[in-house]
């Protein structure tokens, strides 16, 4: 991996709080960790891209692995934000159907998207993987308190957003071929009902 050129201290601007690098090492951490995952990337590459030297990135963050969780916790935070957001007023299936377009345009950010995908991909190592089962289950938590729906509900909700994340992953929408846009083409309000048909009138779920 091409190592970025650190940036001259004359040219890093204001001096920032030990909060504010924090958030700056945490955006460079996005980006690197997007490119090259967990095991792939360098706390050298992070802290060039970051404009800071390596020992002051280990004084905020400890450890490579401390800096992965917290970056992969940004993830976990932004999906949850944008959920409560989209959910506001809402419940049942509206509810679900507004986070369901929500997702979709979460997972324009494309390194938000692959930071997700190698959280569970670096799962090997069991720090990582508490962290990852943590998030998982908080998220789980949050849309079936926004939604009241019946777990089966919910389940195929996050496999059917398991799927937008694969699709979006390798960019299959690209492609002029059938099996890529039957897994791409449903509308969140279609997609995230398909699995609900055997439960009960779905206008009773609203």
């Amino acid at each position: 991996m091409v190592t970025p050129p650190a940036v001259p201290a004359a040219s890093r601007g204001p001096r920032l709080s030990a909060e504010e690098r924090r958030t700056e090492v945490l955006k460079a951490a996005m980006t690197a960790f997007a490119r090259g995952g967990y095991a792939g990337t360098s706390t050298e590459d992070i802290a060039a891209l970051a404009g800071i030297s390596q020992p002051y990135l280990f004084r905020l963050f400890g450890t490579k692995r401390d800096l992965f969780v917290a970056t992969v916790g940004v993830v976990h935070d932004r999906i949850e934000q944008a959920f409560r957001a989209a959910a506001e007023g809402r419940g049942g299936i509206d509810a679900l159907e507004a986070m369901g377009h929500a997702y979709k345009v979460l997972l324009g950010e494309r390194d938000l998207l692959l930071v997700q995908l190698h959280a569970h991909a670096a799962s090997e190592d069991e720090e990582i993987r508490r962290f990852a089962r943590a998030g998982f289950r908080r998220l789980w938590q949050v849309v079936t308190e926004l939604t009241g729906l019946p777990q089966p509900a919910v389940r195929a909700f996050f496999a059917q957003g398991m799927l937008l994340n694969v699709m979006a992953a390798i960019d299959a929408s690209a492609l002029d071929e059938g099996w890529a846009q039957a897994a791409c083409s449903l509308a969140p309000e279609d997609f995230f009902l398909t699995d609900l048909t055997d439960l009960t009138d779905l206008t009773d779920l609203r």
